[in-house]
């Protein structure tokens, strides 16, 4: 009912940005929170920034002052903007929504497949 899907990873050297979007689609009423999360090679996976529908957003310590998360409420997006990229932000990159589906009045999580990024030192 509900299609997530994440575009703009890459490879990309130490100290550089990348811009990351999540477009959501589908039988869509609403979404609240937006989240981005991200799944290094041999760690658990990791809540980076996550966005409400009105835009108060929060972030891991770890990408605090180098990663801005931002949402276009009438394009069903959000982006993850990520500057002073470090090797250890390296990891898959998923995108997820809290969506509520037209006709159900419930929220569910919906999730994109990933993007790769990769910062090479």
């Amino acid at each position: 009912q509900v299609q997530v899907v994440e575009s703009g990873g890459g490879l990309v050297q130490a100290g550089g940005s990348l811009k990351l979007s999540c477009a959501a689609s589908g039988r869509i009423l609403r979404i609240n929170a937006m989240n981005w999360w991200r799944r290094a090679p041999g760690k658990q996976r990791e809540l980076v920034a996550v966005i409400s529908s009105g835009g108060s957003a929060n972030y891991a310590d770890s990408v605090k002052g180098r990663f801005t998360i931002s949402r276009d409420n009438a394009k069903n997006s959000t982006y993850l903007q990520m500057n002073g990229l470090k090797p250890e932000d390296t990891a898959v990159y998923y995108c997820s929504a809290q969506v509520v589906v037209v006709g159900t009045g419930r929220s569910d999580s919906y999730w994109g497949q990933g993007t790769q990024v990769t910062v090479s030192s």
